[in-house]
């Protein structure tokens, strides 16, 4: 959980910049660079998502020594790194996307996403892996891993389908209507 919540650290600034980013723009009225934006945005989060991806593959034999000195342990931690440098690119997806769908002002949407993919997909599909599967810890991240994926799908699907013109309208008149006494 410590490596994860390292790691977390720079998606969940990309999808901060991005949220502002898409925001400011549909408000300026140029659709065209929040698209550009949330493009570049996309391909910069799958790239560090490897990167990151890719260095926990090098150190997975060592890293459990950070924790502990006992094989098992440091065993057990190697075998999860496996499992989170995976988890680790489709969580970079997940957070940007999260950050797309807020900054075009669609919150209801990304929280409808987020309960249904982590309730209804996410910890039954941990349960399941952890106790009927018998796998243990690795099992309940992979459950969770099941709801980050369905959650950037989902996310990934609403974006792909966004219409930029049509959310900077909509941005305009939001605008428009805050600063009416």
């Amino acid at each position: 959980m410590y490596t994860v919540s390292l790691v977390f650290m720079i998606p969940s600034g990309l999808g901060a910049a991005i949220s502002t980013r898409v925001s400011n723009e549909l408000g300026a009225g140029r659709p065209e660079a929040a698209r550009l934006a949330t493009r570049v945005i996309m391909v910069l989060s799958l790239a560090t998502g490897v990167s990151v991806g890719l260095l926990m593959l090098l150190v997975c034999n060592l890293w459990g020594y950070a924790y502990s000195n006992e094989n098992e342990v440091v065993e057990y931690i190697a075998r999860m790194m496996l499992l989170l440098s995976v988890s680790i690119i489709f969580d970079n997806l997940q957070c940007v996307l999260s950050g797309i769908v807020r900054g075009c002002g669609l919150q209801r949407i990304g929280a409808c996403v987020n309960l249904s993919a982590y309730y209804l997909v996410g910890i039954p599909a941990a349960l399941c892996f952890a106790f009927v599967f018998h796998l243990g810890g690795m099992g309940l991240w992979l459950g969770i891993m099941c709801g980050v994926v369905v959650q950037m799908l989902l996310l990934l699907a609403i974006t792909m389908r966004t219409n930029w013109d049509k959310e900077a309208l909509k941005a305009k008149d939001r605008v428009l209507s805050s600063s009416l006494p």
